[in-house]
């Protein structure tokens, strides 16, 4: 039996937000699903090529006011884009990412045009904590290209694959973003303080950034890695500056965080810092 919905809002002749019996408000995307239509009028729900819900009522409005600036077939195109990061990503994609992502892509877009260059300095960082995501974001990129002949600047895969990452684990952007300042500026400390400059592409920098993720993770988390005395004191004895190196690091997540952060993450942190120094 063909189910139908009530339109609530023509936000295109391709975009539409409806009533659904089960799901409240759903907006509805397919091709002339809007066309000639008004407030009321009955569509059949399979009239809808794709379809999502936008239960924050912050972000509907937000979709609302932004679709109408977008031109239809960039909607169209943005939506084929999250269907396919939905499907390369596995899973199912947070609902603020329509609105952040179509509007992200608007404006870069439009600056490209422009040629007007964005620098993203946490790309190193992204590349390496979130490389599926990266990943996924570079195919983006080759589509954006394909489909409309623009080339984004290699900045643009890093936020595009923030966007993702945000999507799938449900932290805003502005969070992730704070976690990358945090470690670019722990990794800079330990440059200043080790006298090196870490290879970004190395192993051992992408190890270390990782650490540094999962122990912000764990901080948050209220989580403990565990601690093996011997250890430490074996650690604090061979490797001293290490060792000094993983608590001055401690301390700066500590105050950034405002969290206590467990005392065996310098038994991990020290072992990669002398990893690095073994290397420089």
């Amino acid at each position: 039996m063909e189910q139908n919905v009530v339109i609530k809002k023509i936000l295109n002749n391709n975009v539409i937000i409806a009533e659904h019996p089960s799901y409240e408000e759903v907006v509805l995307i397919g091709k002339g699903i809007g066309f000639n239509r008004k407030k009321e009028d009955s569509v059949s729900f399979s009239k809808a090529d794709k379809t999502f819900l936008l239960s924050n009522e912050k972000e509907k409005q937000q979709y609302v006011d932004l679709i109408p600036h977008i031109d239809e077939e960039l909607i169209d195109f943005t939506n084929d884009i999250l269907f396919h990061i939905e499907k390369r990503m596995g899973e199912e994609l947070n609902q603020h990412i329509h609105v952040a992502l179509t509007d992200h892509l608007a404006f870069a877009i439009n600056r490209a045009k422009k040629n007007m260059q964005f620098s993203n300095p946490f790309l190193q960082e992204i590349e390496s904590l979130y490389p599926k995501e990266y990943q996924i974001a570079m195919e983006v990129v080759t589509m954006i290209y394909d489909k409309l002949g623009i080339q984004f600047p290699e900045g643009e895969i890093g936020f595009i694959a923030l966007h993702i990452h945000s999507a799938v684990t449900d932290k805003t952007l502005r969070e992730i973003n704070r976690h990358n300042q945090l470690i670019n500026q722990l990794v800079q400390l330990v440059e200043d303080t080790m006298k090196v400059t870490i290879d970004r592409k190395s192993i051992d920098y992408h190890r270390l950034v990782q650490h540094l993720h999962r122990a912000i993770d764990r901080v948050h988390q209220g989580e403990s890695v565990g601690e093996e005395i011997r250890l430490t004191n074996m650690l604090k004895e061979e490797y001293p500056v290490c060792y000094n190196l993983a608590w001055k690091l401690i301390k700066v997540m500590q105050k950034w965080l405002k969290k206590p952060v467990d005392e065996s993450e310098a038994i991990y942190l020290t072992i990669h810092l002398q990893r690095l120094t073994h290397k420089s």
